[in-house]
């Protein structure tokens, strides 16, 4: 990977110059200091790169010259993460994390044991702090995707909005819990194939409510257990995205 990279907004023709916008022509110029001649990856988080070459070492308006694109396949299967807040500041790791390990779509859940709350105007800041996570971090990464994340949502009310997704899952505590292995061979003896779309739900501290997992339940989602021991919820996304990612996305 080269090692300059940089996000571009999707251009509505294909370019010959690609102009960056302020913020990303400081950090290539000043931050990661790039100069002209210099090789770099312009990508626009939806599959498309474009091997450029450094014209300009401006760092308010940096000029790359496009020598050719390619289009990045996208992973076997897209997974959706739903996470309930978190305490601090451990969404943005999350976000980050998520996105490292090929996540599509990210859908921040407000449940009942959920602490934080987020007024509309918070909660509109937030998820704008959350897409520029994603965005760096699949800068760090290679990662030519980046994650949707959506508003901020009820729980509930996005379990009973969920549809499109051959397999639902959500972590939990519960004896009955079964392993994801188990859930993953039944789908393929019962399908043929893998699952293409996954659903994965990962609750707060003290995890969902028995109301909320009876929710879940009736929604179609398959209760997984994440092992013996108790994760906190920012480790049982990651622990979660991990497996699912090994088992799915071709290890």
């Amino acid at each position: 990977m080269p090692d300059f990279r940089v996000y571009c907004q999707p251009p509505e023709r294909e370019p010959s110059v690609i102009r960056l916008t302020a913020d990303e022509s400081h950090h290539l110029v000043a931050v990661n200091r790039a100069r002209p001649g210099d090789t770099v990856v312009a990508f626009d988080g939806r599959g498309s790169e474009w091997i450029c070459e450094l014209l300009e070492g401006d760092r308010r308006e940096a000029s790359l010259k496009v020598r050719f694109v390619q289009k990045a396949r996208p992973l076997p299967c897209e997974i959706t993460l739903g996470q309930a807040l978190p305490k601090g500041p451990f969404m943005d790791a999350i976000v980050r994390k998520a996105t490292e390990l090929g996540a599509a779509c990210i859908v921040p859940l407000e449940s009942d044991r959920v602490v934080v709350q987020l007024d509309d105007d918070r909660s509109e800041r937030k998820v704008e702090k959350w897409r520029l996570a994603a965005t760096e971090a699949a800068k760090q990464c290679g990662n030519p995707f980046i994650p949707e994340i959506l508003p901020v949502q009820k729980a509930t009310a996005f379990m009973e909005a969920s549809r499109g997704h051959e397999l639902k899952l959500i972590a939990s505590l519960q004896p009955a819990a079964l392993p994801l292995k188990s859930v993953l061979a039944a789908f393929a003896a019962a399908h043929g194939r893998p699952p293409r779309k996954v659903l994965w739900l990962v609750g707060p501290e003290g995890d969902f409510t028995p109301a909320e997992l009876g929710v879940a339940k009736s929604f179609g989602f398959e209760p997984i257990t994440l092992g013996p021991l108790v994760l906190r919820c920012e480790t049982a996304a990651i622990y979660a995205l991990s497996v699912i990612s090994y088992e799915l996305q071709g290890g």
